[in-house]
């Protein structure tokens, strides 16, 4: 085998620097893609378009492969065994509010499910008068696609398939029709490309005069957002892109310059610990539930109740959407509520009457909430993980990825050997002697880096799913610093549309204070909700609004030009956090 001693070290490539000008926020277009809704706008406005994030294609042929992604996470069949921990949690959950005190001192008494069953189960719905104001969308003969609104009623006998190109935060992958990374990647540049068109009245063939702005999760797959990056600048041909993660975006809204960022989404669930714009990538955790795993599992305690509609099929797209308005309207965790509550919904079907349903509810409005704290109640929409960021596992397109540094440091451990052997073989009695010890250091460097790697592995997995409580308290405890940690446990931010329930604050102020480690009780904890009473369902958007136009944000933009002649390794030279 040829020495490498005197092979010149490969140079790292000469990027160009970023060139300075002002950004305009008029020509800037902020996106925050999600499971269930697109948020985007200009940096100037003062709320984003929200658009549900869906697609419906046409299908081509007669016998063509029929797919629809549902609104809702399915539920699955569970087993025994999970039945038995879910009954036996949701028993549990619901002996501790019962025990609960109200705000006034009061007790909380405990509330019975017999009478409630006995009334919802002859409970029989009123016809109101008058008909019901929605209407299956309108379709045109030739109309190849429709996004959004629209697709949420799309009478089912039209011959479309319905996309939602993201699922518990992710590229929506799957073996059936439309889940390729070509067609999700296909979805997303029709939906953005329209919603720009449509709701921000930008011609495509403008946006060479425009800068993107994108929201990327803090648990993220590097090949998605390098797709996605490519998507904006190559197909949607935006002149500039600046990424940046949820929840520093999140401190940015908030206007803090620190906290332990909790972003509850539709389909899942990120904490991370950030400090002056910078998230800590070992302190990100994601858990794979959200607001429509709340749903389902409402929908499900509701039956046990004796839910009077009957007919309610989470898998509809319109029972989908009455189901999330019962949860919004019935849902909370506000202790001051309790004993058996009546309360009337009404059934809004497209070309049928408008029914109204009265019935009666009691703690079952405050246990799926809960289940935020207690997982095991998620168990009916399948099985569930805690993710956390990986290392990268190597990219052909970018030559200095961790699997290149790996390389070149075992490289340059045997560089080392070679050299230090070729200087020992011009001495005569030590020769074999220092040969074989350095053969030895050389078996050592050589191992170094797999030992290193599979410690880092192993300290990223985490099979235990946490409830929000639980993961707060693990985050925190990642970071490397006790003056950090106690700043962390002193901030507290809550954003995301998942955990809008009255109360919650409360709830999950309880709950910590039990959990701090004593060393950091001493701090006063601080839960805030709504961030300068914005709604917390936009601040990441609003935040990343507002950074793209800061002064200091201008070195971190990506010219097109620059992507096509280097692509993803701009990334690692301009995205603001550690590629």
């Amino acid at each position: 085998m040829a020495p490498i001693l005197n092979k010149k070290p490969i140079a790292a490539p000469s990027y160009p620097e970023a060139s300075v000008g002002p950004i305009q926020a008029t020509a800037t277009v902020v996106i925050h893609p999600g499971s269930m809704f697109l948020r985007i706008g200009r940096a100037s406005d003062t709320i984003p378009h929200t658009i549900p994030h869906v697609i419906a294609r046409r299908r081509k042929t007669v016998g063509a492969v029929v797919y629809e992604d549902p609104i809702l996470i399915p539920t699955v069949d569970v087993d025994p065994e999970a039945q038995k921990v879910m009954e036996e949690t949701r028993v549990s959950v619901t002996r501790v509010l019962s025990s609960c005190l109200t705000s006034e001192g009061q007790h909380r008494h405990p509330v019975s499910s017999e009478k409630i069953q006995e009334y919802n189960r002859v409970v029989k719905p009123k016809i109101l008068a008058g008909s019901c104001d929605l209407h299956w969308t309108k379709v045109d003969i030739n109309q190849e696609f429709m996004i959004g609104e629209e697709v949420l009623y799309l009478n089912p006998s039209e011959k479309f398939n319905v996309h939602w190109p993201i699922r518990r935060g992710r590229f929506n992958l799957h073996p059936g029709a439309g889940g390729t990374l070509t067609s999700v990647l296909s979805d997303l540049e029709v939906i953005w490309g329209n919603c720009i068109q449509q709701y921000l009245d930008i011609p495509l063939k403008d946006l060479k005069h425009y800068g993107a702005v994108l929201v990327v999760p803090d648990v993220y797959d590097r090949q998605h957002v390098k797709e996605t990056v490519n998507l904006l600048l190559n197909r949607l041909c935006f002149s500039r892109c600046f990424i940046h993660l949820e929840s520093v975006c999140a401190t940015f809204g908030a206007g803090l310059s620190y906290a332990c960022v909790v972003d509850v989404g539709d389909q899942k669930t990120v904490v991370s610990c950030v400090e002056d714009g910078i998230s800590h990538g070992e302190t990100r955790l994601c858990m794979e539930y959200g607001g429509s795993d709340v749903t389902q599992l409402f929908h499900f305690l509701l039956k046990k109740c004796g839910f009077p509609w009957k007919d309610c099929n989470p898998s509809r797209r319109t029972d989908s959407l009455l189901l999330q308005e019962l949860k919004e309207n019935l849902c909370h965790i506000n202790l001051d509520i309790f004993g058996i509550q009546e309360r009337a919904f009404q059934i809004k079907q497209p070309e049928l009457p408008l029914l109204q349903y009265k019935i009666k509810v009691g703690d079952d409005c405050l246990v799926a909430p809960l289940g935020y704290f207690h997982p095991e109640l998620f168990a009916l929409t399948g099985t569930k993980k805690v993710c956390t960021l990986q290392r990268s596992r190597g990219d052909p397109e970018d030559p200095h990825d961790e699997d290149y540094l790996l390389l070149t440091q075992r490289r340059g451990a045997k560089d080392m050997t070679d050299g230090g052997q070729a200087e020992l073989g011009t001495q005569n009695e030590d020769s074999q002697l220092g040969s074989s010890l350095l053969d030895d250091e050389m078996d050592t460097n050589e191992t170094a880096p797999s030992v290193t790697l599979q410690e880092t592995e192993r300290e990223l997995q985490c099979d235990q799913l946490l409830g929000v409580d639980q993961a707060i308290i693990q985050s925190i405890d990642r970071c490397d610093s006790d003056d950090l940690k106690r700043k962390m446990f002193s901030c507290i931010l809550v954003v995301g549309g998942g955990l809008l329930f009255s109360g919650v604050e409360t709830w999950l102020y309880n709950r910590l204070s039990m959990q701090i480690p004593i060393l950091y009780r001493g701090e006063q904890l601080d839960i805030i909700t709504q961030p300068k009473d914005m709604d917390p369902r936009i601040t990441s958007w609003k935040g990343a609004a507002i950074m793209s136009c800061l002064d200091t944000a201008q070195e971190l933009w990506i010219r097109q030009g620059e992507w096509q002649r280097f692509g993803v390794r701009m990334l690692r030279e301009r995205a603001p956090f550690t590629w």
